[in-house]
C-alpha cells in the first residue's frame, strides 16, 4: 500500500519538472508577467515581467499524480483525499482569478477585497461542512469537531464553531504562504519541507491506526484518523510537485507561483492539518509562515499605535534584504528555520505517541 506514496511523489516531481517549462513558454507568449511593487526592494525591479500563475503547474501535477497513483495501484480515492484536493483546487481558482485580473485586466490590486474574501469563504465553508460528513465504519469523518494538537483533545466545539475554526485556519495559512512568497523559491521550498512532514505523519498514523488495534503493541496510543494513508499520498504528491516546480522557481526564478499557488498551498496545508487531527501542530510545522505573518502584524500594529516601524520593511524577508543580505542568503537561512520547525514539530508528534505508549 505504501507504493501509492512513492508513485504519487515521483509522478508529481516528473510532471512539474517537464510541464513547468511548457507553462513558462505559454505564459510568456501571452505576456502574463509579474507586477512588481514600486515600494519594494530595488533589486526586485529586474523581476518585472517574469511569468506568474505558476501555481497552475503544481496544482495540476498534484491532482494528476494522486489519481495516477490510484490507477497504478488499483486503490480507490478516499473522501479525505478528495476533500483536501478539492480545497487546494478551490483556493487555487480564487488565486487564479486574482492573478488574472492583476495581469490581464491591468488592475494592480487584482480581485476586490470583498470578492476575494467571498471566494475564500465559499471554498472554506464548503470544505468544512463536507469534512464533517462521510463517516466510515468506525464513525470517523474526515474532520472532527474537537480541537487537536497531535491528536484530538478536549470537548467538542460543535459544527458551527468548527466551521469558523476551519475558516480561520484556511485563511491564516493562505495569507501566511502568500506573504512568504516574496523571494525566489522561499515559499515553495518551505512548503516542500512541511509536505514531507505530513507524508511521515500520515504513514505513522496509518501504521498506528485504531482500526488496527488488535495488532498494535499499545492500542492506547493509536490514532482515530479516517484516511491517514491517503493523506500521506496527497502530501507526497504535493511534495514531489513542489520540488519539481522549485527547480524552475529557485533564484533566478523563471516563473512565480502567484496567488494561484500561494492560496492553494495555504489551503491544502490547513486541510491536511484538519483531516490529520494536527491543527495546532501546524503552527509549528509551518513555523516560517507564522513568523512572517506575525512580522506583518507587528509592523502594522506598531505603526498604527506609535507611528514607528519595528522592521525596515515587512514581511520579514524584505527586512533582511534591506539590511544587506542577498536574496539567496535570506532564502537558504529561512529554509533552515523552516527545517528546524519541522524537526521540532515531528519530535513533539513522536513524543506524544511515546508518552501514551
Amino acid at each position: 500500500m505504501m507504493n501509492q506514496i512513492l508513485f504519487a511523489g515521483v509522478i508529481g516531481l516528473f510532471l512539474t519538472l517537464v510541464g513547468t517549462p511548457l507553462l513558462i513558454k505559454l505564459l510568456a507568449r501571452k505576456g502574463y508577467g509579474q507586477y512588481i511593487r514600486d515600494d519594494g526592494p530595488r533589486e526586485h525591479a529586474s523581476k518585472r515581467g517574469t511569468p506568474t500563475m505558476g501555481g497552475i503547474a503544481f496544482i495540476l501535477a498534484t491532482v494528476a499524480a494522486y489519481f495516477l497513483s490510484k490507477v497504478i495501484t488499483g486503490k480507490p480515492p478516499t473522501y479525505s483525499g478528495l476533500l483536501v484536493l478539492g480545497l487546494m483546487v478551490g483556493m487555487g481558482m480564487v488565486g487564479f482569478l486574482d492573478d488574472y485580473i492583476k495581469i490581464v485586466k491591468r488592475r494592480s490590486l487584482g480581485l476586490r477585497a470583498k470578492a476575494k474574501m467571498a471566494g475564500q469563504l465559499i471554498v472554506g465553508i464548503g470544505f468544512a461542512v463536507l469534512s464533517l460528513m462521510f463517516s466510515d465504519n468506525r464513525g470517523n469523518t474526515p474532520a472532527s469537531t474537537k480541537l487537536s494538537f497531535i491528536t484530538d483533545f478536549g470537548w467538542t466545539i460543535g459544527p458551527v464553531l468548527f466551521v469558523v475554526w476551519a475558516l480561520f485556519m484556511i485563511l491564516a495559512m493562505s495569507n501566511g504562504v502568500n506573504l512568504t512568497d516574496g523571494l525566489d523559491g522561499l515559499a515553495t521550498g518551505a512548503s516542500v519541507l512541511v509536505f514531507g512532514a505530513y507524508t511521515f505523519i500520515g504513514v505513522w498514523q496509518f501504521q498506528e491506526s485504531c482500526a488496527n488495534a488488535q495488532t498494535l503493541t499499545n492500542p492506547g496510543a493509536c490514532y482515530e484518523v479516517r484516511d491517514p494513508l491517503d493523506l500521506a499520498v496527497v502530501s507526497s504528491a504535493l511534495m514531489g510537485a513542489c520540488l519539481g516546480f522549485l527547480w524552475w522557481n529557485t533564484s533566478p526564478a523563471k516563473i512565480f507561483m502567484g496567488d494561484t499557488g500561494s492560496l492553494a498551498l495555504g489551503g491544502v496545508l490547513a486541510g491536511l492539518a484538519i483531516c490529520s487531527r494536527t491543527e495546532l501542530l501546524l503552527a509549528l510545522l509551518g513555523g516560517l509562515f507564522v513568523l512572517i505573518t506575525m512580522s506583518v502584524v507587528i509592523q502594522v500594529g506598531s505603526f498604527r499605535l506609535t507611528g514607528k516601524r519595528v522592521f525596515r520593511m515587512a514581511p520579514l524577508q524584505h527586512h533582511f534584504e534591506l539590511k544587506g543580505w542577498s536574496e539567496v542568503l535570506v532564502v537558504v537561512r529561512f529554509w533552515i528555520i523552516q527545517g528546524i520547525c519541522v524537526i521540532v514539530g515531528l519530535g513533539l508528534f513522536y513524543a506524544g505517541w511515546a508518552a501514551d505508549k
